[in-house]
């Protein structure tokens, strides 16, 4: 029996009790979970039986999908499947690099041509910036790799953990080959639009958060700028050393060898075949070299997913070449390094699979997007400002829950529903300000994934990494709050980015003045 349209208010309890659960337990696999029965009975009219049977049916649906036409007559899977078998490929392939000595090789090559601070800093950065695959392998290797280069120049841990921290999200959230596009993308392609990734690709110039805490990174690390909790912890490590570290065995250790004869290309070699073959197979499966058409329209019609899943698979292959033969790791732990590989993208694919499937009993049962949304049509909110209020939303979601994988998950389905009833031109900026949010809430909260990776990666007190970063974080999300209204009352990129960073700037400015005068009153 359909029940939608009896529905109405009961059609918000599963994403409400999703975000409950999240909040008090601290566990985004269950909450979803409960969210995603919820819905399921509420749509059954509460026959147990039959909510089960529509959970699984549903997401089978969701995983193996169907094919579809795209406007080039090309065939686009649809299937999510790919998205799976791109991230098994893509943690295996993390594996084997690391447990070959490519990112090993790449730190003694940087400690040999670092020779200040800044310079170490700037590395580090560097070296972050190119780890845009995946933010666990970004934060562990870069950890792993600059510690003894930075421990050298007496740069912090506290500060080692902020670059890694900033650079892994925002790098990876703004780079089309990585396992944060796959997983975006396909979410948004679950609610309701077609070719996600494309979305995902115009959400790019508007993820101010990204963007600008990128900048304040490269602008820290080249001149030695502090604030809040860290100015403290780097001037004590100037004085004292490095003293804010814990010891703990190396995640990154190497199952071989030290790898002596490891390179820096044993690194980029990898990563660069995986962004070569991925692209160039996007533009073949999108016609752009048969066919008379642009890159933006050939990467608009293109099977992203397959393109994925081929780049990562040629890549592991070329890995194989690369160092079996030169002996850098044998055959049994190269083998051993994708299963190793494979099982730390586990949780990944869990919280993709419920994400998936919580959209579409959202979306195509309960019309969850729907009912939203009409309440904001008949209400007296204005529209402009949507974009700075689900900012808001996404950042205080995530920084509850601790993941921004699990607030994408969330929000995304119900954002697109809520802009396409009320403002359709604004889903670009409103999709933007629920990523740059969630990645915001990310970087703040303890008990965020990819915030304990960080401080794993640099081996730093996990308190002080938090303290220290906090502030920074704030002060940029605090920026982008103020663009994002602004690009909900003009619906400029242009003007609304370059107001943030000019508020930005302002902001570091009024900063230096007040330690510049506290300084003064001090002597």
């Amino acid at each position: 029996m359909d029940m939608t349209s009896t529905i109405g208010w009961l059609s918000i309890i599963p994403p409400i009790l999703t975000i409950a659960m999240a909040l008090i337990t601290k566990e985004v696999i269950a909450s979803l979970v409960i969210g995603i029965l919820s819905g399921t009975l509420i749509y059954t009219g509460g026959d147990f039986i039959s909510a089960i049977t529509l959970l699984f049916e549903t997401m089978s649906e969701k995983i193996f999908g169907q094919a579809s036409i795209s406007t080039s007559g090309a065939q686009i899977s649809n299937s999510n499947a790919y998205i799976l078998i791109f991230l098994a490929l893509l943690g295996a392939l993390v594996m084997v690099i690391t447990n070959a000595g490519g990112s090993k090789a790449y730190g003694d090559w940087a400690s040999k041509k670092i020779k200040s601070r800044k310079g170490a800093a700037l590395a580090t950065t560097a070296l972050g910036g190119t780890m845009f695959i995946d933010d666990y392998f970004n934060c562990l290797a870069v950890g792993a790799v600059m510690r003894p280069v930075t421990d050298k120049y007496n740069i912090s841990r506290s500060k080692l953990a902020y670059i890694i921290d900033s650079m892994a999200g925002p790098i990876c959230i703004i780079v089309p080959i990585s396992s944060w596009a796959a997983a975006i993308g396909s979410t948004i392609t679950d609610s309701g639009i077609e070719n996600g990734i494309f979305v995902f690709l115009k959400t790019i110039p508007y993820n101010f958060y990204a963007i600008i805490t990128i900048i304040m990174v490269i602008y820290i690390s080249s001149s030695n700028f502090n604030f809040g909790p860290m100015k403290k912890v780097e001037e004590d490590t100037i004085k004292n050393g490095v003293t804010d570290m814990i010891v703990q065995e190396d995640s990154m250790k190497n199952t071989d060898n030290n790898n002596v004869k490891s390179h820096v290309i044993d690194l980029f070699i990898p990563i660069g075949s995986l962004i070569i073959i991925t692209i160039y197979f996007m533009l073949l499966f999108g016609d752009f070299f048969s066919s008379n058409i642009s890159i933006t329209q050939a990467l608009g019609n293109t099977d992203v997913n397959l393109s994925l899943v081929i780049g990562a698979f040629l890549s592991l292959v070329i890995s194989f070449f690369l160092f079996v033969p030169r002996k850098l790791i044998s055959y049994k732990n190269f083998m051993a390094s994708i299963n190793s590989g494979v099982k730390t993208m586990v949780p990944s694919f869990l919280i993709l699979i419920l994400a998936w499937t919580m959209g579409g009993i959202s979306r195509d049962f309960l019309k969850t997007g729907e009912f939203v949304g009409g309440l904001i049509q008949n209400s007296n909110i204005s529209v402009a400002i949507l974009p700075a209020i689900i900012f808001l939303i996404s950042g205080i979601l995530s920084f509850s829950m601790g993941t921004s994988w699990g607030t994408f998950a969330i929000l995304i389905p119900i954002v697109v529903e809520i802009s396409s009833v009320n403002q359709h031109e604004l889903l670009i900026p409103i999709l933007a300000a629920t990523l740059g949010g969630a990645v915001l809430g990310d970087h703040c909260s303890p008990i965020s994934d990819t915030t304990i990776l960080a401080s794993a990666g640099a081996q730093c007190e996990h308190i002080s990494h938090v303290s220290t970063q906090m502030p920074y974080a704030i002060l940029v999300g605090g920026c982008c709050f103020i663009g994002y209204l602004i690009v909900g009352i003009t619906n400029n990129l242009i003007l609304s980015f370059l107001s943030t960073l000019i508020i930005f700037i302002l902001s570091i400015f009024i900063i230096k003045i007040y330690q510049k005068n506290n300084k003064k009153e001090k002597i």
